[in-house]
């Protein structure tokens, strides 16, 4: 699976932009705020409808712009073998994902067919934030894995919502009251998802953590040993039950304060926390080397290369652990490459031994250009 090509219209800096890609390796060079993430973040809707950046959709349409387009033609192995890919959104409508035209009844019917891995500056993020952030990141890459745990996910959510409706309203004096006999309705439906949700999560930590490992010594030298584990109030426990104990408090709070929503991973280096105990260095090993894991888990199952988007590695990353990416590179351990950089000389000195197939773009204001 390739990307041919990338066209935007009023997409963040970008009035309009037309590509077309190698299936090698694309590098987009430019000042910082000249858009090259941009770029990166388009191909992130293609294949995850969403951005890596914005937490709302309508933060990518262009100042000044009332809708946006991102459509990309992927070659695929399948019949046909291109397939186009259409992302647009106009202000108080919703999101619209097409493929050759026909729209998605689901946007979530499209996660896991055009894989891709983002590896940028902020992956520590994973590392020195909180526990909704790392659950977000496992839960996005099971759910490019394993429909059935999307489909899970999506539907546990949906019942927490109207659960913590419920609460809410319970607690609101200008209400008629809180309705037990539907949150008890409601539990009887969580419960059983929650602790399948649990069995899925666990189940898949324990083929990624070897995986992790490996890469992790890779760029480490192995100098420290480092795992992950998984933390559910749900392990060797009733979710039922947890949910009728917690329902005062639950109410008191008009939120649910325990379930699968509130599952964290936890980074662990000579089993200490990373967080309090790992050098900046190491932590950035740590989230390259989860990031590795995943680009592999997901080109094993899916038996295609997820796309790998590289963002400003030389500006942040230090000499050892671009060289190993490199080394990747060059090895052709990946498939379709796509890079920023801001200096062009930097990034031809660094990609010498890449035999790929390159092409080099110029990005100067929202507007860009083959070298």
């Amino acid at each position: 699976m390739s990307l041919d090509s990338l066209q935007l219209l009023f997409f963040k800096n970008y009035d309009e932009a037309a590509l077309r890609l190698s299936p090698g390796l694309n590098c987009f060079i430019g000042d910082n705020g000249s858009g090259k993430t941009n770029l990166l973040d388009a191909i992130h809707y293609l294949s995850l409808t969403k951005s890596a950046i914005s937490a709302s959709d309508s933060l990518s349409i262009k100042q000044g712009a009332d809708f946006f387009v991102v459509k990309g033609v992927f070659s695929t192995n399948s019949e046909p073998e291109h397939e186009t890919i259409q992302v647009s959104l106009r202000q108080g409508q919703k999101k619209t994902l097409t493929h050759d035209k026909q729209p998605y009844e689901r946007m979530a019917d499209h996660i896991g067919r055009y894989p891709a891995v983002l590896i940028s500056p902020y992956d520590t993020d994973l590392i020195r934030q909180g526990s909704e952030e790392r659950r977000k990141y496992f839960d996005s890459l099971m759910a490019q894995l394993d429909h059935q745990f999307l489909e899970l996910l999506i539907s546990y959510n949906a019942l927490l919502r109207q659960r913590n409706a419920v609460l809410k309203q319970g607690g609101d004096r200008s209400s008629h009251g809180f309705d037990r006999e539907y949150l008890l309705a409601l539990d009887e439906q969580l419960a059983p998802l929650g602790q399948q949700l649990t069995v899925l999560r666990e189940a898949f930590l324990s083929e990624y953590v070897p995986i992790f490992q490996r890469h992790y010594q890779q760029l480490a030298d192995g100098r420290e040993a480092v795992t992950l584990t998984y933390k559910s109030e749900l392990l060797g426990a009733d979710f039922a039950q947890l949910l009728r104990a917690n329902e005062r408090r639950d109410f008191a709070l008009q939120r649910s304060t325990t379930g699968s929503h509130r599952d964290d991973f936890v980074f662990l280096m000579e089993d200490i926390p990373v967080k309090s105990h790992a050098s900046q260095g190491q932590q950035k090993s740590f989230a390259i080397a989860l990031k590795l894991a995943q680009f592999e888990m997901l080109a094993a199952r899916q038996q295609q290369k997820p796309l790998l988007l590289l963002d400003d590695i030389f500006d942040r990353l230090d000499d050892k652990r671009i060289a190993r990416l490199l080394e990747l590179v060059a090895d052709e351990t990946f498939g379709q490459v796509f890079l920023t950089d801001t200096n062009l000389e930097r990034t031809d000195q660094a990609l010498a031994r890449v035999t790929i197939p390159i092409l080099r773009f110029r990005v100067q204001n929202g507007v860009v250009a083959a070298v």
